[in-house]
């Protein structure tokens, strides 16, 4: 199937009420205000014509925020417009590669952006066979012995790189962790995603908050009340509601993914992280969302820029 970051599908929204169209619109982002920007709204398989996993906050028109930077997002991050230089924290919600794959050529381009100040970044702890973000930056940056030891400034701000701050919070915990603090505020909460330590994001700023579900399977209540009064939560439809098995284990059905953002109160759903199964037949899979939810909900493509509700 092959998409079109700016264009609605209309056939798609002729049975679903109140549902919007997530399209970039001229002078996105918006100069003043909160706006969320996908930069990847696919899955790990490279067969639909999106990137992975990546979302980009957008404040008052600067690039403030990212979270997650899977396969493509290095593209996307310059398609975008977004700026490296204006990042205040970059959280990855866990390492599978169409969430994080991007990140170290990021930091590449992040080289030549003339940032001097630290760069604050969250991630999961370790668990099963994953490490915790602080392994997994040493593994591909440590001088000597990591994949891209030569950009080993970032784990110490030597070499007139700037030095990223990492931030693990473990998968023991049912309670929110601030991760960072200021005019914008970010949460993190672990969520079930199988085996797979990860995370949700809670993004505060300007009175508003978008909620980044992340993977995971639905099963957390904890996560519900995390995502209470959210602005707009971002929640992923990798799977169709006849899923079983492994896939269960790791992503919530679109009648959980409903449920979750009713009982949440989310004033915006958006839907991303779609993969071929999903897409086969993503209008029945959006009505199981809708037989729950009744609130506005988007549908991701790479590029779409959501202005978020005050």
């Amino acid at each position: 199937m092959k998409h079109y970051p700016y264009l609605c599908l209309p056939v798609l929204f002729l049975s679903i009420a109140s549902m919007a169209c997530a399209q970039q619109a001229p002078g996105c982002p918006p100069a003043e205000g909160v706006a969320l920007q996908v930069l990847g709204s696919g899955g790990p398989i490279a067969d639909d014509g999106r990137a992975s996993s990546g979302y980009i906050v957008w404040v008052d028109g600067k690039s403030r925020v990212l979270v997650d930077a899977g396969g493509g997002t290095f593209l996307r991050f310059g398609e975008a417009g977004a700026r490296f230089g204006e990042l205040d924290f970059v959280g990855l919600s866990h390492f599978h590669t169409d969430h994080s794959a991007d990140f170290p050529a990021l930091l590449k381009s992040g080289n030549f952006s003339g940032r001097e100040r630290p760069l604050p970044i969250a991630g999961p702890g370790p668990g099963g066979p994953f490490p915790g973000l602080e392994t997994w930056l040493r593994s591909m940056l440590a001088a000597g012995s990591g994949a891209y030891g030569y950009l080993s400034g970032y784990l110490d701000g030597s070499g007139g790189l700037v030095e990223l701050l990492p931030r693990e919070v473990g998968r023991d915990t049912d309670e929110p962790t601030r991760v960072l603090d200021g005019d914008i505020a970010v949460d993190a909460l672990p969520v079930p995603h199988g085996i797979v330590p990860a995370l949700g994001f809670r993004v505060t700023v300007a009175g508003v908050s978008i909620v980044f579900a992340s993977d995971q399977n639905g099963s957390s209540d904890a996560f519900t009340e995390f995502a209470r009064g959210a602005s707009m939560l971002v929640m992923h439809l990798p799977i169709p509601e006849d899923a079983g098995g492994t896939a269960l284990q790791l992503h919530a059905p679109p009648s959980r993914v409903g449920h979750i953002a009713a009982e949440a109160h989310a004033q915006t759903l958006v839907l991303s992280h779609f993969m071929a199964r999903s897409l086969r037949n993503l209008d029945a899979n959006v009505d199981a969302v809708r037989d729950a939810y009744d609130g506005k909900i988007v549908l991701a493509e790479d590029l779409a820029c959501v202005a978020v509700p005050d």
